[in-house]
């Protein structure tokens, strides 16, 4: 199994910025499409953010324009810098990969945002 590491989380008032990382353990990282996924309390977890192997990025409109996804194919790494954070961001993230877009094989554990006072 595949292991996908996250970190980056925390607490954040509202405005502030944050950066997430995900690290994947083995060597086949650029053949997949890596995406940012988010579960709020009481809701379904919905995709953020995704890029493919080539680069080409797609959001969620929630976070259009706030949210930016970057991916280093060398050190098997993806990132998701989020500026402007709004108490909706709330969320446990989780860093995920597939072979088709929002259909991933691969999860990692999760890491808590939280966006308040």
């Amino acid at each position: 199994q595949v292991q996908l590491v996250e970190s980056g989380g925390g607490w954040v008032q509202p405005g502030g910025s944050l950066r997430l990382s995900c690290a994947a353990a083995d060597n086949i990282f650029r053949q997949y499409i890596m995406e940012w996924h988010r579960q709020a309390p009481g809701k379904q977890r919905e995709l953020v953010a995704s890029m493919s192997p080539t680069g080409s990025e797609t959001y969620g409109d929630s976070v259009k324009g706030r949210f930016t996804i970057s991916r280093d194919n060398i050190r098997n790494t993806v990132s998701l810098q989020m500026n402007s954070l709004k108490p909706e961001d709330t969320a446990v993230y989780y860093c995920a990969r597939g072979t088709s877009w929002n259909d991933p094989v691969n999860w990692g554990q999760g890491t808590q945002v939280t966006v308040s006072l």
